[in-house]
């Protein structure tokens, strides 16, 4: 679960900004602009620079007026919509309960990861058994998935007369990458595979394919390319990764806690 916190701006852009609010004329301190009496914040104008900082853009005096100018425009559409009562209406009132609950979503999981950072001892112990368990090769291989074993021997009865691996994937196959890829889903360690087709892919030349292997209700059939030595990353370029692994997986544990203890009807 990764989370992207707001840029904060500089004290040469909040300097600026304090300029440009100073020029205004008329306007309650804190406040962007006033429109038909509706004030806007400064920090509603600091949330947006921040969006659009975050995407690339520019923080300086030129982008604080252009956000200033689109705070007043979705203003006078907001109030527009109010006077036609759109804001009453049941499916825009769902949107905005459904729109108010991700924000707060957001800011819990940000605040419970700011909480709950896990030390690199306990990152470091989970790499090490990780990559240990990763295998000393990876496989480039195409994949197919179908839902029933009778279609699973149509597939494999295709392959034996001497149909492309990629045309019947993108014939049978329901995994959504492997059929619009012909198959391909690239370089994998073993790992990657359930057991059982994993098993079933070990034992392969270059060039063949696995008979068809049942795994959690489905049926795999897989074509080897290509195999060659693991190169793990190092421990340093998985580490933010490995964290948010930590973090969404604490998560959801006491996720799961406060549905035991919910009373749901």
């Amino acid at each position: 679960m990764k989370f992207k916190a707001l840029r904060s701006s500089t004290l040469a852009t909040t300097l600026v900004a304090a300029a440009l609010v100073s020029a205004m004329p008329a306007l309650a301190a804190g406040n962007v602009a006033t429109v038909n009496g509706t004030a806007i914040p400064q920090s509603l104008s600091d949330a947006l620079v921040s969006e659009k900082v975050a995407q690339g853009a520019q923080d300086n005096a030129q982008l604080r007026q252009a956000v200033r100018e689109e705070l007043i425009d979705r203003e006078l559409i907001v109030q527009a919509a109010k006077k036609a009562g759109l804001d009453k209406q049941p499916d825009v009132q769902t949107a905005i309960r459904l729109a108010d609950q991700g924000v707060l979503i957001r800011a819990y999981q940000i605040t419970y990861a700011q909480k709950h950072v896990p030390s690199d001892a306990q990152l470091k112990q989970l790499y090490d058994q990780t990559m240990a368990n990763m295998g000393k090769e990876e496989f480039k291989t195409r994949l197919i998935i179908v839902q029933s074993q009778a279609t699973a021997k149509e597939v494999t009865s295709k392959l034996d007369s001497g149909d492309s691996f990629e045309s019947v994937a993108k014939q049978y196959s329901v995994g959504p990458n492997a059929k619009e890829n012909g198959g391909d889903i690239g370089w994998n360690p073993i790992t990657a595979f359930p057991k059982p087709v994993a098993d079933a892919v070990m034992k392969l030349g270059k060039g063949k394919y696995t008979p068809a292997v049942s795994s959690d209700n489905v049926w795999f059939v897989v074509q080897l390319e290509d195999r060659r030595p693991f190169t793990p990353p190092s421990f340093d370029q998985a580490k933010a990764q490995f964290r948010d692994a930590v973090i969404n997986q604490e998560f959801q544990k006491d996720l799961q806690k406060m549905r035991a203890s919910a009373k749901v009807q």
